[in-house]
């Protein structure tokens, strides 16, 4: 082996934040948050076995910030003045953070006034100088400027990026920056750096940033170069802000000269002694890693697993709330091979006992395709405990009959076997989107029940939450990564991906196995650590009353599906694509051209360049916009052209998203149309719909009744539509406690006319257009422009109405006010049933960013609530229907506030106040609305004719 020294960097700040954000709330044995530290130490425990499996370094050290301020302050008053203070349960374990650094025996290296980058650089110069090679644990783009330094020595400087388990040299330094390490200085005092307030240049952002050394090869020579620059905004920013350039240049720069506080000798990596470290686990409650470091020991005085955090108490501080989560299990890491492949009936008899036994199974089904309703299966896993886990291939072995196909209980038997345990009350069983699985099992003639579903305990937990580096989705993937610090095995690894992707039931079973159980292992263990957390949270409520009663009926509506008139659909295409055509063959004779209307940049160019319309804006590449309301606006100034591109855009996505892809996803077994509904697909709590989405088609137009007209009825049957009335105004009146809308509500006034006399003095078709407008633009946050624009006036005359509406109706800017205030503070907004929409960027620094998270924070409680109810009816529908005896009504759609039924012609008089009631009385008895919720309702031949 080589015997160059090879001395490596821990950035240990950077460990810290990650750790922190990437895991739940810990406490110790002694109350203590650790969650960070708990993070720290995993992470600290990887980088250790990754660099032994590998040419691992021979001195190491890790790297803290010793304070808040440095030097730089001196130069700079406002140096990292925008960096907001640490969070609160962070603070304390900054000293255990060290701890556990000493507890590896590792050198733990801090300097008051000087930031880890200075100490790591001024290491790295001098371990090079002595020829040794120098690799930086870290993703700092500060950093980076080091990257390819080498010494007198011949040592040379490396980065290795953990998380991405990347390393970077002088290539991924040119990939990122577009130059060279040694010019990343240059770049960044260009460009700035918001989180640090190093100020830049305004208005120089990355990419001009990197042209401008690229062009001139420093910072000094583009500077000096800026007099003779063609006239721009650029151009006199240069010449304006030189010295603020020259002053960010030196706060980006790395310090190379800093005493070091230990010899470089002082950091030889020796093999790490067992004691301190199993005292330090012990002591703080890691038992999971106290058994990977092979000792199992721990002071019998001290509790031997992390406490999970008391339950709140009442008046607790919300933000103290979104604190308290269950502790980390001691699990043992994932162990593939400890998963059985069952291919036997005494086998398959034996894990259903097993899981009789634990009263709780994890379930999971693999399939041929995503489609629940047309995918055939290929196996079912189970699991009862980390590790205990198996797979029972049912499927597998190709379609090919003459294919030799691996041993594996016949599917007749194992779905004989399954049933009771599938269907027995006194076994939970779990699932993450069991929904599909329910749909799966469903077809077997398998009706799962009682479940529970990890990614609705996810969504009901954190819907909104944004975790760095690893985001805030609920699928299975990110919430192993977030909760488990686990990567899943990839399906594309398993199955390949293009032309070389096999469907799973080919996988080979030593493969397949540890795919298909680590699904039901690892939602096992999720739903151990999310289940305890919504009671701790406050999330029970939300999740028994509204989410979870709502996956079977959900599952039951995308099983029964809804018919379409194929013919009706298809000569409304060919409506469509004759009248696109007509469209194209006006806008070229308009424009005195042919060209791609679907191009934005061929249409920005034709209208702003060739054609000469005002208003034109590029954006950053280079390109026109010209989205919906550029051409609404354009329209409004009597440009016909862009009147028609609205119109051939509309029809367009009509018939590409409808009219062509509604006849392609009529299913060739039932000649309906099965749309999947997702209960975590809009943050607020609504159903989102796909493959195919039903919740965009137009609402108010002769073309959306058009595509409408064609969902219809079997033979002998009608469509009911029952829809709420302006459930979100009356809801607004309900939480902003807004007497006058109350009134009106009770007393079933039109309320948009009400407003319009409130508002205006008169009603008319104007006023009241405006009125209803104003309504629910308000109920969004929108801007003065915003209303200017949708109003048609200008901006002053529309913050006259704003002002006037908040008047008449101060109840709601009273409600606005209190909910941002709450949530700036929370974190998170509220719905009248418990369900939390997070908010991280409600006090971004970036105006664009904390304004759009400002106006979904005011519409979040009202949207949500809304969104609530109709679960809440959609779950109680079918008992009551059941209970008039009428069970032969079917729901078999929910788009935005309306329930779409399909029902025999005679039954519609006595289902519909059945159906009027259940809605009417959704929110009760949890909530009492002082409102009254109407319900209109109506049937037909077709969805649009019950309209």
């Amino acid at each position: 082996m080589d015997s160059k020294q090879h001395l490596y960097l821990v950035d240990g700040s950077a460990y810290i934040f990650r750790a922190y954000h990437r895991l739940p709330p810990l406490t110790n044995p002694e109350g203590a948050p650790v969650g960070a530290v708990y993070g720290y130490t995993t992470m600290l425990w990887k980088l250790a076995e990754d660099l032994n499996k590998a040419d691992g370094p021979t001195h190491l050290a890790v790297i803290l910030d010793a304070s808040s301020k440095s030097f730089r302050n001196d130069i700079y008053a406002d140096y990292k003045a925008n960096r907001p203070p640490p969070p609160e349960d962070l603070v304390p374990q900054f000293p255990l953070i060290r701890e556990a650094t000493r507890a590896f025996s590792l050198p733990c290296i801090e300097e008051i006034g000087y930031e880890a980058d200075d100490l790591i650089a001024s290491y790295a110069r001098a371990a090079t100088a002595q020829g040794w090679d120098v690799t930086i644990v870290s993703s700092d783009k500060d950093l980076m400027q080091l990257v390819g330094q080498c010494g007198t020595g011949g040592g040379c400087v490396d980065m290795l990026d953990t998380m991405k388990n990347q390393r970077i040299d002088i290539p991924e330094v040119v990939e990122k920056f577009g130059v060279p390490p040694e010019k990343v200085g240059d770049v960044l005092a260009l460009m700035g750096d918001a989180v640090d307030n190093v100020p830049g240049v305004y208005g120089v952002g990355p990419k001009t940033a990197t042209k401008l050394i690229q062009d001139y090869g420093d910072l000094e020579a583009a500077l000096a170069a800026a007099p003779s620059m063609k006239k721009s905004k650029l151009q006199e920013r240069l010449i304006e802000q030189a010295d603020q350039a020259r002053l960010s240049k030196v706060l980006v720069t790395l310090k190379e000269d800093c005493a070091l506080p230990l010899a470089l000798d002082a950091l030889k990596l020796d093999a790490i002694p067992p004691d301190p470290l199993a005292a330090f686990l012990s002591f703080h409650g890691f038992t999971s890693l106290l058994k990977r470091l092979g000792t199992g020991a721990g002071s019998p005085e001290r509790a031997t697993q992390l406490h999970p955090a008391k339950p709140v108490t009442a008046g607790a501080a919300p933000e103290k709330a979104g604190l308290v989560r269950q502790s980390l299990p001691a699990w043992p890491a994932v162990d593939y091979a400890a998963y059985e492949c069952v291919q036997t009936v005494e086998a398959l008899e034996r894990w259903v006992a097993d899981a009789f036994a634990a009263r709780l199974v994890a379930v999971d089904t693999e399939t041929s395709a995503l489609d629940a309703l047309r995918a055939d299966l290929a196996g079912v896993s189970l699991a009862i405990g980390p590790n205990k886990a198996c797979y029972m291939p049912l499927g597998h072995g190709g379609s090919d009959m003459f294919a030799e196909k691996p041993a594996q209980v016949p599917l007749a038997d194992a779905l004989r076997i399954l049933k009771p345990l599938l269907e027995s009350d006194a076994v939970l069983k779990v699932g993450q989107n069991i929904k599909y699985d329910l749909n799966v099992l469903a077809r077997h003639d398998i009706h799962v029940s009682p479940i529970d579903d990890t990614m609705i305990e996810s969504f009901c937990l954190d819907a909104g939450r944004q975790i760095e580096g690893i985001g805030g989705g609920h699928g299975m993937d990110e919430l192993a990564e977030r909760h488990l610090s686990h990567k899943t095995m990839a399906f594309k690894d398993v199955c390949g991906t293009g032309k070389k992707a096999i469907p799973f039931s080919e996988v080979p079973l030593d493969r397949a196995t540890p795919y298909a159980a680590e699904d039901a292992d690892v939602t096992w263990r999720l739903h151990q650590m999310l289940r305890p957390r919504l009671s701790f949270e406050g999330g029970t409520r939300i999740y028994e009353r509204v989410d979870r009663p709502l996956i079977p009926v959900v599952a039951q509506m995308e099983r029964h599906g809804i018919k379409v008139d194929r013919d009706r659909l298809a000569g409304l295409s060919s409506q469509f694509a004759e009248a696109i055509g007509t469209l194209e063959k006006d806008i070229f004779a308009d424009v005195g051209q042919e060209f791609t209307i679907g191009s934005p940049k061929q249409l920005g160019d034709i209208l702003f360049d060739k054609l000469g319309y005002k208003g034109g804006k590029k954006g950053k590449s280079g390109q026109y916009s010209t989205d919906q309301s550029v051409l609404e606006g354009l329209a409004a100034q009597g440009a016909s052209v862009a009147t028609k591109v609205l119109e051939w855009r509309q029809l367009s996505k009509l018939r590409s998203t409808y009219t062509e892809a509604l006849q392609a996803a009529i299913n060739p077994a039932t000649g309906r149309v099965h749309t999947s509904y997702s209960l975590v697909g809009a943050q607020t709590g609504r159903l989102s719909s796909t493959d195919p989405n039903l919740q965009n088609i137009p609402v108010r137009t002769e073309i959306g009744r058009q595509i409408r007209d064609c969902f219809v009825p079997e033979a002998g049957n009608v469509l009911l539509s029952a829809d709420y009335s302006q459930i979100e105004l009356r809801l607004a009146a309900h939480m902003a406690e807004v007497p006058s809308l109350k009134e009106a509500f009770a007393n079933g006034e039109d309320i948009h006319a009400r407003t319009a006399m409130e508002m205006f003095g008169t009603v008319d078709r104007d006023t009241r257009g405006r009125a209803k407008t104003i309504n629910f633009a308000i109920l969004y946050g929108i801007s003065r422009w915003g209303l200017a624009g949708r109003l048609g006036v200008e901006a002053d005359e529309a913050q006259a109405m704003i002002d006037r509406y908040f008047e008449r109706f101060p109840g709601i800017q009273r409600y606005i006010h209190e909910t941002l205030e709450q949530v700036r503070e929370r974190g998170y907004s509220e719905t009248l049933f418990g369900r939390k929409t997070w908010f991280p960027r409600i006090t971004s620094k970036n105006g664009t960013e904390r304004q759009g998270s400002e106006r979904a924070a005011i519409n979040a409680p009202i949207q949500g609530t809304s969104a609530d109810i109709i679960k809440r009816a959609m779950a109680r529908m079918n008992p009551a229907l059941a209970a008039a005896g009428l069970g032969h009504v079917r729901m078999l759609l929910q788009v935005h506030d309306e329930l779409v039924f399909e029902l025999p012609e005679g039954d519609v008089e006595a289902a519909s106040p059945v159906i009027r009631q259940v809605m009417a009385e959704a929110a009760q008895p949890a909530v009492t609305l002082d409102v009254p919720l109407g319900v209109e309702i109506g049937h037909g031949s077709s969805w649009g004719a019950a309209h």
